[in-house]
């Protein structure tokens, strides 16, 4: 190669290792925000009526790992008055029989079960929603997944910033409780290392976040109104991204709450994680191309590679090389340790450097084509919204975490 050829690759390389070690240098700084005000919580948001009665909508299908007890868990919640609702499409869904049984164990709450069978909404879990909305009795609306599982205190803590009116949503961070597969283990250990330090890293450039997670999303009927209701979201694939994209556009903050809660992930063997990240990396690129093009440059395994090889193995390039590892590893235990309190995840971080590996594969891969297959149904993406392709017969299985999986780096390029 010609030197001038090689002296500009290896700038390139160079760059691009820069690049990576600046997105981790920026999620220590949200992390650090993210301390504080977990250390804070409580004292910024005070109001007459900090526990206005609050309906959860909690949309099915099929048995997600742990569903009774996740179940349970906001059956028990210390807080005034606060009704469930479940909605499913199939009659015959198994979760279904988890619901009756709530009815019977919990017998002083307000439990509803709606059964509507899906109409030409392509989200079939908005379409769900919308007929869910209609039994809900009060202002303050909550949704979130069926895998959820949540502390005693988390409705007290999670609503108690809506008590301010400037704040229109409230969405949570969470830990993935992975079974024991390997592509379980990998995605835990993505939710820890790459989900949550791409939240906290927009939230310092965006001086908040603009977006929705789909483990909370607390806000009022009022703004939903406002945003043109759940018809406004029904063929986009990230509707809780969409949601609290939609609040925040009305001049109102999305707050993160210090709560953070739990998620049981399926036992994913390896090739359902590889169709699994595809379908999102398909979904990111749809929805934001300009975002999607920037991941390239928070990925340190192939820049660092390419440089070390570009100079030669010169002593420069390994001296950036390190400080680039060191600064992941650091990220991923601090994120994983600290934020999550996620010692689960703590014992599979030997699994980073495949997770790594593959990240940048996906990411390529995303770059072609636009069919994508969620719950058992076939789509194509424009632009972020669902076109139905073809029918397939749907598994009662659900083995798909929340849909913010991640939409989540979409934020961190501008």
């Amino acid at each position: 190669m010609h030197p001038a050829s090689r002296s500009t690759l290896e700038l390139v390389c160079a760059l691009g290792a820069l690049s990576s070690l600046g997105f981790y240098i920026l999620s220590v700084f949200g992390v650090a925000s993210f301390l504080r005000l977990k250390r804070n919580a409580g004292g910024a948001f005070r109001s007459p009526n900090p526990f206005p009665p609050v309906s959860i909508l909690k949309p099915l299908k099929g048995i997600d790992p742990h569903i009774w007890e996740s179940f349970c868990s906001h059956c028990e919640q210390d807080y005034p008055e606060y009704e469930l609702i479940f909605g499913v499409n199939d009659p015959l869904d198994p979760a279904v029989e988890f619901v009756r049984r709530l009815r019977v164990q919990y017998p002083q709450r307000h439990i509803e079960l709606v059964i509507s069978p899906p109409d030409l909404d392509t989200n079939r879990k908005v379409g769900a929603l919308s007929k869910m909305l209609s039994s809900a009795r009060f202002e303050t609306l909550l949704i979130n997944d069926s895998d959820i599982h949540v502390a005693p205190d988390y409705l007290r803590r999670v609503i108690a910033p809506l008590g301010h009116p400037g704040v229109g949503m409230v969405t949570c961070l969470y830990r993935g409780v992975a079974a024991s597969t390997l592509g379980s283990r990998l995605e835990g250990i993505g939710i820890s290392t790459d989900f949550v330090p791409g939240v906290l890293s927009a939230r310092i450039i965006e001086n908040g976040i603009h977006f929705g997670l789909g483990s909370t999303l607390a806000f009022r009927r009022s703004d939903l109104r406002a945003i043109g209701g759940f018809e406004g979201i029904r063929d986009y694939l990230a509707d809780d991204y969409e949601l609290g994209n939609r609040i925040a556009s009305l001049g109102k903050r999305v707050e993160l709450s210090e709560v953070v809660v739990d998620t049981y992930l399926p036992p994913y063997s390896l090739s359902q994680f590889l169709d699994h990240q595809l379908r999102w990396a398909r979904s990111v690129r749809g929805s934001r191309g300009g975002g999607y093009l920037g991941l390239m440059l928070t990925y340190w395994m192939p820049w660092t590679f390419a440089l070390l090889l570009a100079a030669r193995g010169g002593g420069w390039a390994w001296w950036l090389a390190a400080a680039v590892l060191a600064a992941r590893l650091g990220v991923a235990i601090v994120s994983t340790w600290k934020v999550l309190d996620d010692r689960a995840s703590l014992g599979s971080l030997y699994l980073l450097p495949i997770r790594d590996f593959i990240a940048p594969i996906i990411w390529a891969m995303g770059l072609l084509g636009n069919k994508i297959v969620w719950r058992g149904d076939v789509f194509c993406l424009e632009k972020g919204r669902l076109v139905r392709a073809r029918e397939t017969p749907a598994s009662h299985h659900n083995t798909e975490p929340r849909s913010s999986g991640a939409a989540f780096r979409t934020r961190v390029k501008p």
